[in-house]
């Protein structure tokens, strides 16, 4: 399969899980994510404010500021390009326009300069050799290769765990994906 049927298989295979199913697996995997020891040993983490169709995020980043660490949230400002910002509470999210998705309002943040360590990424699909299918417009791509040491975990749903995926030269591999195995 290409990359744009993957997707829409994906797409197909969430179908098959209750919201209140999702939800457990999110949990699940989000407390992976907050015990694993790169998460606990890292001052800043770049995180996402999760999407309703990706694995649920929301509380998660709210008991990284209570383990008293910075999260840093992207947020997409044109076709190709995404920055990075301060997450601070629910507070200090708003609905973008047109389509209304939770993005930071808090200044813009350098790269260069927030000592990042470590990347929790969403995505469509991996494979078990840590390739990423995203949505399609290269954004955590691009961003990612700016910061090539960073310690990349995908996190994922099952069944957007997959065998193999179609991968180019320009897609960058995360270093571990996490995803629940309880189904």
């Amino acid at each position: 399969m290409d990359k744009k049927e993957l997707r829409r298989y994906i797409r197909e295979q969430k179908r098959h899980f209750t919201p209140q199913q999702l939800g457990e697996m999110s949990l699940c995997i989000m407390s992976s994510v907050l015990t694993h020891p790169r998460v606990q040993e890292a001052d800043t983490i770049l995180m996402y404010h999760s999407l309703p169709d990706e694995v649920d995020t929301h509380s998660a980043l709210d008991q990284l500021l209570a383990m008293g660490k910075k999260v840093l949230l992207p947020k997409v400002v044109s076709d190709t390009e995404m920055t990075i910002h301060e997450y601070t509470g629910q507070n200090s999210l708003k609905p973008s326009e047109p389509y209304g998705i939770l993005e930071p309002t808090t200044s813009e943040l350098s790269i260069i300069n927030c000592q990042l360590s470590i990347a929790i990424v969403p995505g469509m699909a991996f494979d078990k050799q840590g390739h990423r299918l995203g949505r399609g417009k290269g954004y955590y791509d691009r961003f990612l290769s700016q910061i090539p040491n960073i310690y990349k975990i995908g996190v994922c749903f099952p069944f957007q765990m997959l065998e193999s995926i179609p991968s180019e030269s320009t897609d960058v591999v995360m270093d571990e994906v996490i995803t629940s195995l309880n189904l």
